[in-house]
């Protein structure tokens, strides 16, 4: 059972509650008809509850305004002691007992609304849940096909854009990393954000742009999932322009689908034969060391063909491996 299923029920249940002290109430209002004025504050913490929840879209919201709105209630409130009160401010808030019956047995009306909340977050949490159907074809097993994968959603704003730092000047650049130890860029400014900042690849200076990019296709063609213990679920290119000099490539964990954006990109105003990349994670806070790897890995095929390729490493990035627990 899933947070929103398990929430749906507690929900449901807090639904029924509150419903039968609504008609226990109502009744007993109706039993004992001198003891309105003795009634009227409880029933008035109810109906400016009830109020909230129709005010506010969703029911946790109404929830909380209902708890804070109970727990202002005297605790010697009974039917049994009369309260103080202006008679003109029960007269309009509360005037007749049907006017306060029809108001308090409203709340069955919250019911459908709140179910229909509730249904709508399990419908989201079951967006990014894809059936196997859609694995990579070079998944190294078929061992966790039963299990639905948590792809997590595509970012809109990949490849090169006009992006922002820190002080909110421009420059052009890869996606930014956030704060999450999950994700590297070299585009990233190494004195704005030295734990995700890495440096750029550079090819060999008598190779064009296009040759450059070919190979580096070719070595991605050619990247072993379950490498390292990481990215068993295989890998696709999704783009690759060798003229303009870009390839975005999606990398899939094993047992729940996890995918990583990678990307590589020429951005001539940073040097004209380097190549900048950036390596993350869509969701989770936490890699384990799976982009260092990943990065280290074609890095080295990279420089066995003549690249100037560094990877990350535990000098220039202590925080993310004693974060992630990685070596």
């Amino acid at each position: 059972m899933t947070f929103i299923q398990s929430s749906n029920v507690v929900v449901s249940w807090f639904l029924f509650i509150q419903i039968s002290a609504k008609v226990s109430d109502a009744l007993l209002l109706l039993s004992r008809p001198l003891s309105f004025h003795q009634h009227h504050r409880r029933s008035c913490y109810y109906l400016s509850a009830l109020q909230h929840q129709h005010s506010i879209s969703g029911t946790t919201c109404g929830f909380k305004l209902y708890s804070k709105a109970t727990s202002n209630r005297p605790n010697n409130l009974n039917f049994d002691h009369d309260h103080p009160t202006n008679d003109h401010e029960i007269i309009n808030s509360c005037s007749t007992r049907k006017q306060w019956l029809t108001k308090s047995l409203s709340f069955f009306t919250i019911m459908p609304a709140a179910l229909t909340v509730a249904s709508s977050l399990e419908e989201q949490e079951q967006t990014h849940l894809v059936p196997n159907a859609n694995a990579f074809d070079n998944k190294i097993s078929n061992q966790y096909d039963d299990r639905p994968k948590r792809r997590g959603p595509q970012p809109k704003d990949l490849g090169v854009s006009t992006r922002k730092d820190v002080v909110g000047e421009d420059y052009l650049g890869l996606k930014p990393c956030g704060s999450a130890p999950n994700c590297f860029c070299s585009t990233d400014n190494v004195e704005d954000d030295p734990e995700h900042s890495i440096p750029s690849w550079t090819y060999p200076k008598q190779m064009t742009k296009s040759q450059a990019f070919q190979q580096l296709k070719d070595e991605i063609e050619r990247y072993k999932p379950g490498q390292g213990n990481i990215d068993g679920g295989g890998f696709k290119i999704v783009v690759a322009d060798v003229e303009k000099g870009y390839i975005y490539v999606q990398f899939e964990a094993l047992k729940n689908g996890y995918i990583d954006d990678v990307e590589f990109a020429c951005i001539p105003s940073l040097g004209e034969n380097h190549v900048q990349l950036r390596s993350s994670s869509r969701i989770g806070y936490l890699d384990f060391g799976v982009n260092a790897k990943r990065i280290n890995y074609i890095a080295e095929k990279m420089r066995n063909i003549g690249w100037k390729a560094p990877g990350v490493e535990y000098e220039t990035h202590k925080g993310y491996f004693l974060e992630n627990q990685a070596t």
